[in-house]
Formats: C-alpha cells, structure tokens, sequence
C-alpha cells in the first residue's frame, strides 16, 4: 500500500501505457551490463558483438528463469492468480534462478561460439554484480524485499536519506531496508571484483567468476535472514540461505580443485590468448 511521501511506482505515462520505475531501474542495469561487458570483452580478446549477442539470449532466458524459480516457489497463490505470472512489474523475480537460467545459457552459447566458457563468466561477473546492485532500488520503490519492523529512529541512525526513510514507512511501520544492504554488498563487491582482476599473476581464468559467487552468496545469506518475504521451504527452511550455502562452497571446491587439476591453466588478464578450455 503507497503512503503518503512514499515514491510513487509509476515514472511515466504515454498514453493508456503506464511506465514503472521497477522496469526502468532494471532496464538501465542491464544497459550499463552491456557497456562494461563489451568494452571489458574487447581488452580481453573476445569480440563486443559476440558478448552483445550472448546478452541477446541470455537476459530473456534469465528474466524467465528468475521469474519461474520465484512462481514455483509461491505455485498455491499462481494456480489461483494465473494472470499474474507474467505480472514481474508487480516484482516477484528471483536473482538466483536468474543466475542458474544465465549460467546455462552462457555455457550453450560459448560452446556453440567456441569461446572460452569461464573467460566469458569473469567478463560478465562485475557487470553483474552492479546490475544487481542497481536492480535493488527496483525493490525499493515497489516497498518489497524488506526486513523486519524497526524505527525511524534506527533508519535516522544509519544516516540514510529522508526519502530512503520515507519509502520504508508501509502501512504506518519502518521497516529495515535490506534491499539497501544488499545493493551496498554487492557495490563493495563490484569494487573488489574490478580490483583483483587487475592485479596481475592472481586470478586465473574463472576465478573471477568464482570470487564473484563466494562475495555475493556470502552476503545474501545474511541479509536473507533478515528479510519477512523468502521463499520458504515447509514454512522454515530459506531457500536462498540454502543456495548460498551449495553455492559458496561449489566455488571454493571448484576453485581449488581447478587450481590442483590444471595448473596451467591461463591467468585472467592473458585473454583469449589461449584456448584451453578446463
């Protein structure tokens, strides 16, 4: 329910067609994906067109993905609202089956483009990162992916701005904003993704990929158990705790793992120059 000084969920109309911020805040991360995987994928050897076209599967496939992973999880309510399955301006997407669509779809079209699977992942994962970080404010002003009640006295104390303060207020109560927390993780991380992989002799190919999940699901396990709307398995069980869990420690097995198995494989920063595919 929109309260008084709360931000209003629609940015703009163009005749009978109202246009949402939660669509325009998502539009303009993946447009800024886009620029930063292209111009990262030319350094590294790999053709801007071909990340373009990559982009042209894969954010369909991830929008759908995230969007059935978030329904499967709420199917009661779907079976009896099926018009609002396709209603994702309303929210109800979830960045972890958008992840696992993306993945798969990265993985075919690489193959299909004899490009290097894991060097593509690392050029996409800072990208990433800030896409999510910026998506979050979609949340933000639908007044969603929040946190238990709290004070305004408390939000006061975190030095937020009166409108971040304003839009927690729901129906009379402050809410804490873990959308907020969430954004400010995953901008530290996109920070750090863009530091380690310069650093020359430290990451190697896929490793940025990796750093990118053991930083992301690490903080998502906290800040979900912060949040009142997970997605819940029998009424206790996170979904998203439990998948930051099988994902941060996927990373780091399959990091050491790769390390032990093929320690010649190429570090990050070498490129397309080799074609090694482990």
């Amino acid at each position: 329910m929109l309260q008084l000084g709360a931000i209003d969920p629609i940015a703009f109309s163009l005749g009978g067609l109202s246009v949402r911020w939660y669509g325009v805040i998502i539009a303009s991360a993946v447009l800024l994906a886009i620029f930063l995987g292209t111009n990262e994928s030319e350094k590294r050897g790999i053709k801007s067109d071909d990340i373009i076209d990559m982009m042209l599967w894969a954010l369909p496939i991830s929008i759908i993905g995230a969007r059935l992973y978030y329904v499967a999880f709420e199917l009661p309510y779907y079976l009896k609202n099926p018009a609002e399955i396709i209603a994702i301006w309303n929210g109800g997407i979830a960045i972890y089956g958008g992840l696992i669509a993306g993945g798969l779809t990265v993985y075919w079209f690489t193959r299909k483009r004899g490009l290097n699977f894991w060097l593509v992942l690392d050029i996409a994962a800072p990208s990433v990162i800030i896409a999510q970080a910026i998506g979050r404010w979609g949340n933000f002003v639908n007044q969603e992916a929040h946190g238990e009640a709290t004070t305004k006295a408390f939000l006061e104390g975190l030095h937020l701005p009166a409108f971040i303060i304003n839009n927690m207020q729901i129906d009379g109560i402050y809410y804490q904003p873990t959308f907020f927390y969430e954004s400010m993780w995953n901008v530290l991380g996109f920070i750090l993704l863009l530091i380690l992989r310069r650093r020359k002799g430290l990451l190697k190919r896929g490793e940025v990929a990796f750093s990118y999940v053991l930083w992301y699901s690490f903080g998502r396990f906290f800040i979900e158990g912060m949040r009142t709307d997970s997605l819940l398995i029998g009424n206790t069980i996170r979904v998203s705790q439990i998948l930051s869990i099988v994902l941060f420690v996927g990373a780091l097995v399959l990091w050491i793992y790769r390390r032990k198995k093929y320690p010649e494989n190429p570090y990050y920063l070498d490129g397309a120059e080799f074609s090694k595919v482990a």
